[in-house]
């Protein structure tokens, strides 16, 4: 009996993480979700998308021909491409309450580096979900000890009050 409790323990605990990692996962979404719907107004205020301005190679090729004098590389940022990147825009910070006016470039970049940060982390996330996921289902004590029916009735019992 007190091994069949250990293993109980062991598996809520597991499924505890488990939920918590998923909630986790949500929120990382919600905020993932908002970077992403800001990164695609600062593109549209640009007129941009991510593949409508050409690469820096591409532009150094179309402009080799005849000049002489013009530099090797250009830079060309991919959100900016031909607008005015020092000109203001407002900015809310991540995880914060306070707005900001900051240059154009300097925003989408700042969203950019979220961005990469919150699909790492989501990424992080997934995989822990599913190693939790793999080991709850592999610990299988309970299935090996406990008929099905009775254990479908330890999961619905509740406490009713007299």
């Amino acid at each position: 009996m007190r091994q069949l409790q250990q293993n109980l323990v062991e598996v809520e605990i597991e499924a505890e993480h488990l939920l918590l990692a998923r909630q986790q996962l949500v929120e990382n979404d919600k905020l993932r979700n908002g970077n992403r719907e800001a990164l695609t107004a600062l593109r549209k205020k640009a007129r941009t998308t991510k593949t409508s301005v050409p690469s820096p190679f591409e532009a150094i090729m179309q402009e080799i021909e005849g000049s002489e004098s013009r530099p090797l590389v250009k830079e060309v940022c991919r959100t900016c491409g031909d607008y005015d990147s020092k000109e203001h825009t407002w900015m809310m910070f991540p995880g914060s309450d306070v707005f900001a006016r900051v240059p154009f470039h300097a925003a989408h970049t700042i969203l950019e580096k979220d961005q990469e940060r919150l699909d790492y982390e989501a990424k992080k996330l997934q995989s822990y979900v599913k190693e939790k996921s793999y080991s709850i289902s592999e610990k299988g004590a309970l299935a090996d000890k406990i008929s099905p029916g009775v254990l479908r009735s330890l999961v619905t019992l509740t406490d009713k009050s007299k």
